[in-house]
């Protein structure tokens, strides 16, 4: 199913004319159709070029809801560029980040109005657009401000506009303002091949909950309506919400992080669930152990594929298929990489020091070729050219992996690998044992200064609800068969739930800290 090669406006475009009364966005009880969502784009569009010229940044601050998908889609149509807006930052962070995109409109939901107006402080000329009712005179309402402009079809985002510019996504900077990271129709663009990998049909429902301000968010968005499936959006999220949407509306496709995984396998009604049409749950966004791999596959008996990607990168940069994901058996140990490269990308592990490429089996920094790498950072040329090095390969941060067989194995961020007593420890071997033991929910593990050994590797220990409580000793003990003696923990802190950012990732500068 899926149109072959087509940039995103120009699948929409495809879908209206020929499947027309299919839904394309969902979301609580109001579905969008793909003939809707042509003629609603296209006043967007105009309404968005009254608004900006063409080439201007489009903000937009709102959750997971259909207008998400309409508005990077008509921006695309005008040749415009969507920036969406991390709506869980404060009012001055907002700001700088609009600031430093040079916005021209917002569109916003009420929850997130005083944020907005803030934010037009800041930037006179700004316009805001509320999604949902306005009585501000100022400030038009969405759905009056659609109806008041033509849906002749401005035309832009197809093949000839390939190298243009349409998204600017936001990287979760740890200091100052986060930069804007460029992404071209051509670095987002969805193949045959790779929409067929999804095994989408006609019936195909896509289930998105996460953040639209996240790459994994817009491209699972991304994949699904270039597919023609429906994207069901869930702006609220809670695991019971989440399980019960996937049942309700027939889920068939799912993009989950391995937070809501977890979330998901814990919660004490979940084998009772019927999950009899997912047929196939995509992962990624962050590392996930072999055991909740294993108790997600018993849970929803379908189709599983992990995806390794950052936003620099486009995406997805490698992806383990389902006939990868074997529990038992010879090939059981692939569960702890994350795949091969996808077809059109080069994946390099550099040496640390001198940057040139290791052996396989060798660790080192996780270096990438592809279509999808980002042109760079808006306005930052320098932080650019930080990124590629000389051969032209983008530095990911990420340390690694290949074995033989080419199969990527992630061992952490580069600046969270643990140097203990002179020997590199990769937190993600040792989280994997500890998430081995019964009692086990979730695990963390950062390095910690030691006056005797450097760093001391240290483990932040979530207990499953109800299991017998394990001591700090016997949680060691258990690693012990598993991992080197060097990298077993030397500390075990007790914790109630481990920190993380709106992505699912946990924040282990946090744990340092505390």
């Amino acid at each position: 199913m899926g149109p072959t090669g087509l940039h995103l406006p120009d699948a929409i475009r495809l879908h209206a004319r020929e499947r027309g009364t299919s839904a394309a966005l969902v979301c609580a009880d109001r579905t969008i159709h793909y003939a809707d969502l042509h003629t609603r784009t296209n006043r967007l569009a105009r309404a968005l070029l009254a608004a900006a010229p063409a080439g201007s940044r489009i903000g937009f601050l709102a959750r997971t809801r259909t207008e998400a998908g309409e508005i990077v889609t008509a921006a695309a149509k005008a040749g415009q560029v969507t920036v969406p807006l991390n709506w869980r930052l404060t009012a001055a962070e907002l700001t700088a980040v609009a600031q430093d995109a040079e916005l021209r409109v917002l569109l916003v939901e009420p929850e997130f109005r005083a944020a907005a107006d803030t934010v037009r402080a800041a930037l006179p000329g700004l316009r805001i657009v509320a999604i949902g009712p306005s009585v501000d005179p100022d400030v038009p309402a969405y759905e009056t401000w659609l109806a008041t402009h033509p849906d002749d079809d401005p035309g832009r985002g197809g093949a000839d506009d390939a190298d243009e510019v349409f998204l600017q996504i936001y990287t979760s900077g740890t200091t100052g303002v986060p930069k804007g990271v460029l992404l071209t129709h051509a670095n987002f663009f969805a193949d045959a091949s790779e929409l067929a990998e999804y095994l989408w049909d006609a019936e195909s429902v896509a289930l998105n909950a996460l953040p639209m301000f996240h790459i994994g968010g817009l491209g699972w968005l991304r994949v699904a309506l270039t597919a023609g499936a429906a994207s069901l959006m869930l702006p609220d999220f809670t695991p019971e919400s989440a399980a019960a949407a996937i049942e309700r509306a027939g889920v068939t496709h799912a993009f989950l992080v391995p937070s809501v995984l977890h979330m998901l396998t814990e919660l004490p009604d979940i084998d009772r669930r019927d999950f009899s049409r997912l047929r196939l749950i995509t992962y990624g966004s962050a590392p996930v152990t072999p055991a909740l791999l294993r108790r997600s596959l018993h849970v929803f008996g379908c189709h599983f594929m992990g995806k390794y990607g950052l936003t620099e990168g486009g995406g997805t940069v490698t992806q383990l298929p389902p006939e990868d994901h074997a529990p038992d058996g010879p090939r059981q140990h692939l569960l702890t990489s994350v795949g091969k490269p996808r077809r059109g990308v080069d994946v390099v592990i550099a040496d640390l020091t001198s940057g040139r490429p290791v052996p396989a089996g060798t660790a080192g920094e996780i270096r990438i070729r592809s279509r999808h790498n980002t042109p760079g950072y808006w306005r930052r040329p320098a932080e650019t050219a930080e990124l590629y090095d000389s051969d032209g390969l983008l530095r990911t941060g990420d340390g690694g992996y290949l074995d033989a067989d080419g199969y990527l194995y992630l061992t952490d961020r580069i600046k969270d690998m643990i140097v203990s007593g002179g020997e590199n420890v990769y937190p993600a071997e040792v989280e994997s044992a500890l998430a081995e033991h019964p009692a086990v929910s979730e695990a963390a593990v950062v390095g910690l200064p030691d006056a005797v050994w450097g760093e001391a590797v240290t483990a932040f220990v979530v207990l499953r609800p109800g299991a017998d409580r394990p001591t700090e000793q016997e949680l060691v003990d258990f690693t012990r068969p598993r991992i080197a003696s060097y990298k077993k923990p030397r500390r075990v802190e007790f914790v109630d739930s481990l920190p993380r950012n709106p992505n699912g990732k946990v924040l282990k500068r946090a744990l340092r800290a505390d």
